[in-house]
């Protein structure tokens, strides 16, 4: 991949598509109930806060290895706000914003680099945005699937959910 190919998907196709994916992802993670973040549906399965900090922090790791051309995978340390939904949105939100704007930054050579994942692949750093992005709405679904026997409401997330749209007609 050249530089201008690897600028093209940036500019043209990944940065607006982060960005309404990170506010859905925002939404999802701030929709656990507060209280609940202990419920899992299987006892093989990760709980609602494990996940969601899964989410979050696998995001990071990506974009990180985007702007570093490396992967680290030395383990996240878990902040004070992956404790509470609402306080790891907002640590999300304010992580995803301060990070998309340095891959914003980059030049087309950095994003064409090859940036090794595990032995596993060797990508363009920008095909890494894919790759997380995937990633994302995979663990994403599995989240939204937990809200409803949570006592949660699903919020919208590719057009309306039966709760944002109830939400809208109770409002008028």
């Amino acid at each position: 991949m050249q530089g201008d190919q690897a600028n093209f998907l940036l500019h043209g196709v990944f940065l607006d598509l982060l960005q309404r994916e990170s506010a859905t992802t925002k939404r999802v993670i701030e929709a656990i109930p507060a209280g609940k973040g202990d419920y899992r549906p299987d006892p093989n399965a990760m709980s609602a806060m494990e996940l969601a900090w899964h989410i979050a922090s696998a995001e990071m790791r990506f974009l990180n290895a985007v702007i570093n051309g490396e992967f680290d995978f030395s383990p996240a340390e878990k902040p004070e706000a992956s404790k509470n939904p609402q306080a790891l949105a907002a640590w999300y939100a304010e992580n995803f914003q301060q990070r998309i704007d340095k891959v914003a930054a980059l030049s087309g050579d950095q994003l064409a680099k090859p940036v090794d994942f595990r032995g596993m692949f060797q990508m363009p750093a920008v095909m890494y945005l894919s790759f997380s992005n995937n990633h994302g709405v995979h663990h994403r679904g599995q989240l939204s699937t937990y809200l409803r026997p949570m006592g949660g409401k699903v919020p919208a997330i590719y057009g309306e959910s039966y709760d944002s749209k109830a939400a809208k007609q109770a409002a008028g």
